[in-house]
């Protein structure tokens, strides 16, 4: 009978829950402190792997209505400070894609100051924005409205002594521009930089660039213009005695009665600054041939060519005609010689002295 109740009892003893319950209790302990460890050795290095950077990341403008420009000199980039994974941070260095979005949506012509903080930098997952700087900037928003502003030259100096600027012609003379309408109100000249003139003795074709502030020049960038110089020597007018006439083919021995002509003409006057000797300017000549003496004959005179001045221009000169006779042959009856014109300031001291005898004769 005790055996028996001994045999029941035995394998009461041998039931597996409490020792199972203590096992499972330190499997349990056993698993947290392994995931505490795991993430504390995460953390470690995960942590040890943070790294901070500074990258300088352009502004984009999104969504500005096509009647709006923005015209001031405003800030087109700003520097940003990252924190994040060392990898994720390596790979945003090499994106060249990264931007600074400003949405300007609804925007209307006015000056507009926008807190970067206020931004939103899209960026991956893992990384946080530290810093950006600037802290604000500033937009003028203005009407965009297009105007074509004459353009004016600017010189400097003086050409060549004995010459002047005869025409000065800009192409183009006028440039359409589109841009903001405050500004372009004001706007109503473009000028070249400084056109140097000095020294310039003749007629050249160069390329010059607008001096343009720093507003205009963003809307039209360095536009150059061609300016054409046309410079001409200055003339003066003169009169020019004892220009010797030559004696031309001439069948036998001849005089020439007179043997020099006067001649009024406009001569450059650089080449009369040069020359000590003036009548060596022209050349005056008779042809003789074999006809009978005595008789007249034409005078022909031109103007010698001088290299580096402009052309002389003969107005007219006296005598015209000449007496071809043998020699110790007498003159021949005169004949009335055209004179030389006068110049206009002796037409007008003329008619003044005119005006005021009639004047005091009254």
């Amino acid at each position: 009978m005790d055996s028996k109740k001994t045999a029941l009892k035995k394998p009461l003893s041998w039931l597996p829950f409490p020792r199972s319950r203590t096992k499972r209790c330190q499997d349990v302990m056993l698993a947290m402190i392994s995931l505490s460890l795991g993430i504390l050795i995460w953390l470690l290095v995960v942590g040890a792997d943070q790294m901070a950077m500074t990258l300088t990341v352009p502004i984009e403008i999104l969504n500005l209505p096509k009647q709006l420009v923005i015209y001031n000199q405003y800030q087109k980039e700003v520097n940003v400070t990252l924190s994040g994974p060392r990898s994720i941070m390596q790979e945003l260095r090499n994106r060249t894609n990264l931007s600074l979005p400003v949405d300007m949506a609804g925007a209307k012509p006015d000056t507009v100051v926008l807190n970067t903080d206020s931004l939103s930098l899209p960026l991956p997952g893992g990384v946080s924005l530290v810093r950006i700087q600037p802290a604000s900037i500033t937009l003028s928003v203005d009407e965009q409205v297009e105007k074509e502003i004459p353009v004016a030259a600017e010189t400097e100096g003086k050409v060549a002594l004995g010459y002047s600027l005869e025409e000065l012609v800009l192409s183009p003379d006028k440039i359409l521009v589109s841009g903001p309408q405050s500004l372009l109100e004001r706007q109503q000249v473009l000028k070249t930089e400084p056109i140097k003139l000095d020294g310039l003795n003749r007629s050249v074709t160069l390329p010059v660039r607008l001096a343009l502030s720093p507003e205009l020049s963003g809307l039209i960038g360095e536009t150059t213009v061609a300016v054409k110089l046309t410079v001409k020597e200055k003339f003066v007018e003169k009169i020019i005695h004892n220009i010797p006439v030559g004696i031309r083919d001439a069948a036998g021995p001849v005089e020439l009665k007179p043997d020099a002509v006067s001649v009024f003409a406009s001569i450059p006057e650089g080449l009369l600054a040069d020359t000590q000797t003036l009548p060596l300017l022209f050349r005056a000549s008779v042809h003789v041939g074999g006809g009978p003496l005595p008789r007249r004959a034409p005078v022909e005179v031109s103007a010698v060519a001088m290299p580096g001045h402009e052309p002389t221009v003969i107005k007219s000169y006296t005598p015209q005609e000449v007496d071809l006779l043998p020699p110790g042959g007498s003159v021949l009856e005169e004949k009335p010689q055209a004179v030389p014109a006068a110049k206009p300031e002796e037409v007008k001291a003329v008619k003044k002295e005119e005006q005021k005898k009639k004047q005091a004769h009254h």
